[in-house]
């Protein structure tokens, strides 16, 4: 596993660049929660499985490359213990100028990268394939998705910011105040944040809420703490908030989490938040 900053000029919308190759020996499940990002895998060999475990489950579909925008709902990953190909996370506003396309159309999905963006996709991923090294292949992430920002549409300077002050308090600013203070209405920022960003500011916000929950709940605060902190009417609000994002209970997530954290793999795709946890084989 090896981890890359991307270049100043595509930061701090792109947040990593994260080459993997894991040869684990075992079947391997992952629980990823909201976590406010957008993620594009590019697979060079072996499938991930995925499934919608909230609520009835449903496997979404087998991807060796995939691009999942924002979501309001976990999602099982499962793999044979073999993958190998590279990951990019970026913020939402990022990724709608990367990708050039309305952002509701990845949220509450994952789907096969070429579907949205073409055969360039799978040119990207033979030519980084075909690298000798992580090195090689960070540089030319960079080379291509620097021409790709360059030739995108602009986010509006209004989304980013609201974007950036709903990450700042993690969700719980009034969306009435957060439209007023951009100059809008909030049903202009609605739409706006639907085609920048992916999901509306209520629903962005519940996911930054959650975002922040979690770290608060891994860091050892108990649930009526981490209730109270993130501005829920109480602990059964926060539990019920909590299952339907996460189709586990605070308690279950926690035990999970920390029995499998020292195990191979058990990383956080984001530096400093809980992005997922390995319920093993």
């Amino acid at each position: 596993m090896v981890s890359a900053c991307p270049e100043p000029r595509l930061r701090p919308g792109v947040y990593v660049y994260r080459g993997f190759r894991m040869d684990l020996g075992l079947p391997r499940r992952r629980l990823e929660v909201p976590v406010g990002a957008v993620t594009l895998v590019l697979g060079f060999e072996n499938e991930l499985r995925v499934t919608d475990v909230v609520g009835k489950p449903r496997v979404t579909g087998r991807f060796r490359s995939l691009l999942a925008g924002l979501q309001t709902r976990a999602r099982l990953g499962e793999h044979d213990g073999h993958l190998y190909g590279m990951e990019v996370v970026l913020a939402p506003w990022a990724a709608f100028r990367l990708f050039g396309v309305p952002m509701h159309q990845l949220s509450e999905t994952v789907v096969d990268p070429e579907e949205v963006l073409g055969t360039k996709i799978r040119e990207l991923t033979g030519a980084l394939a075909s690298l000798p090294g992580w090195e090689e292949r960070f540089v030319l992430l960079d080379t291509v998705l620097s021409r790709w920002a360059d030739h995108g549409p602009v986010c509006s300077p209004q989304v980013v910011w609201a974007w950036r002050e709903l990450s700042r308090t993690s969700g719980t600013l009034s969306i009435a105040r957060l439209a007023a203070e951009t100059g809008w209405g909030p049903r202009h920022l609605e739409n706006r944040f639907r085609e920048q960003i992916g999901l509306s500011p209520k629903a962005a916000a519940r996911v930054l809420r959650l975002r922040h929950a979690l770290r608060l709940l891994v860091g050892g605060q108990a649930p009526h703490q981490v209730a109270t902190a993130c501005g829920f009417s109480d602990q059964a609000h926060f539990n019920r908030e909590f299952k339907a994002m996460t189709g586990s209970s605070p308690g279950r997530f926690l035990a999970d989490r920390m029995a499998n954290l020292a195990g191979p793999m058990s990383y956080d795709r984001m530096a400093g938040q809980v992005t997922s946890v390995v319920l093993g084989t």
